[in-house]
């Protein structure tokens, strides 16, 4: 008991001096230009929803509808993009639009 006790803490003691994730997992940056060509030729995807996130910074959802892949871009005003999110299985809900002061 004794012992499954000190090899707990001690692996959990370890396991705590480790670096949080982000700081492992770097951002890839790089001009807008080409990040959005790199999606177009290498992923296939398109640009399918952008947003104001700040001033400063535009959110672009990204996807192919096709494979399913997406990413999220954040790009500054000087024109850098980073991609903050990646993944698979994207799919689009559309909603029908309803006319200011009607309930949805």
């Amino acid at each position: 008991m004794f012992k499954r006790l000190i090899s707990a803490a001690l692996i959990f003691g370890a396991a705590a001096t480790a670096p949080p994730v982000h700081a492992q997992s770097p951002t890839a940056c790089a001009p807008r230009e080409v990040i959005a060509r790199t999606l177009e030729k290498t992923y296939g995807e398109r640009l399918s929803a952008a947003g104001l996130q700040s001033a400063t910074q535009l959110l672009e959802v990204w996807n192919d509808p096709i494979s399913g892949s997406w990413t999220i871009v954040v790009t500054e005003a000087n024109g850098r993009a980073c991609v903050v999110a990646s993944g698979l299985h994207w799919h689009s809900m559309l909603r029908a639009m309803v006319p200011p002061g009607e309930p949805s």
